[in-house]
């Protein structure tokens, strides 16, 4: 980082609104928050928060994507990581452990690995909720490691269940099914339901409804899968589907999980997941 920058960003970090606004949005994560939700948490009017928000996108220190009609900021995690390493640049002659506790603070690898990290929350939608959203949701609870918490939903979920050949599929690999169960998405709407921060349609039909607010930060991406309940080929073939799909699905998450979630921007992450809806793109 060249000082004119630094310079730049320091000065728009030396004012105790801008400072607050961007603690806001580190600890809102890489989902960030809609500008109506940072004005109520600093106590703000709206166009004070604009002429705030504009100074800081200047310096490059947080971005803007628009998410229906919301305007939803990050902070930019690798901006600010840059500013930080420039004062380490010339301390004690290149070695900040020298400067005692000093190098604590800018040890930030090691304050990352130190860090509690954050759970996230994604739901996987299928029309009758039977099939690939319960495959979703099984295998990232598994795979997950505690940092994700899946759930799946349908527009019109199934009244006898998930598929009774996709619960035993999911046995025989070892994960269990006890709690899995076709449901509406209208339970993931509403004051009581959980946050959900990333939302995965895995069908094309959703495209053409109208899917409910899962609140402005939710980031959205669709994979399309083929549905099992509309193939009709042998047992055989069948199981062949229900492996592809499983195996697909797997390598997807496999990848999502392994996202630097903290060091990209919202619109960097949307687009990294978008991608995995292409299986070539996986394969670069």
């Amino acid at each position: 980082m060249e000082t004119r920058d630094a310079a730049a960003a320091f000065t728009a970090l030396g004012q105790p609104t801008r400072l607050e606004l961007v603690r806001e949005l580190l600890a809102a994560g890489p989902s960030g928050l809609p500008a109506g939700e940072i004005a109520s948490r600093l106590g703000v009017p709206g166009s004070t928060l604009s002429f705030h928000l504009r100074s800081l996108e200047v310096t490059g220190l947080v971005a803007c994507t628009r998410h229906g009609r919301s305007l939803v900021y990050a902070a930019q995690v690798a901006r600010l990581r840059a500013l930080i390493a420039f004062l380490t640049e010339a301390c004690c002659g290149g070695d900040p452990a020298r400067c005692g506790d000093l190098h604590r603070l800018f040890n930030i690898d090691g304050e990352t690995a130190s860090m509690e990290r954050p759970t996230f929350n994604v739901l996987f939608l299928c029309t009758r909720n039977s099939a690939r959203s319960i495959m979703g949701e099984a295998i990232l609870n598994r795979i997950g490691e505690g940092r994700f918490r899946a759930f799946s939903a349908g527009s019109a979920p199934s009244e006898t269940g998930p598929l009774p050949e996709v619960l035993a599929q999911l046995k025989a690999l070892g994960h269990d099914v006890s709690a899995l169960r076709s449901k509406s998405w209208d339970a993931f709407t509403g004051p009581d339901a959980p946050r959900i921060d990333f939302v995965i349609a895995l069908c094309d039909t959703l495209a053409g409804q109208l899917c409910p607010d899962f609140g402005a930060t939710t980031i959205t991406a669709a994979w399309p899968l083929p549905d099992p309940a509309k193939f009709s080929g042998n047992a055989t073939e069948r199981a062949t589907l229900l492996n592809e799909l499983y195996a697909a699905l797997h390598r997807r998450l496999g990848i999502f999980t392994a996202l630097p979630f903290d060091a990209l921007d919202r619109m960097a992450l949307k687009a990294r997941i978008d991608e995995l809806a292409d299986p070539h793109a996986m394969a670069r």
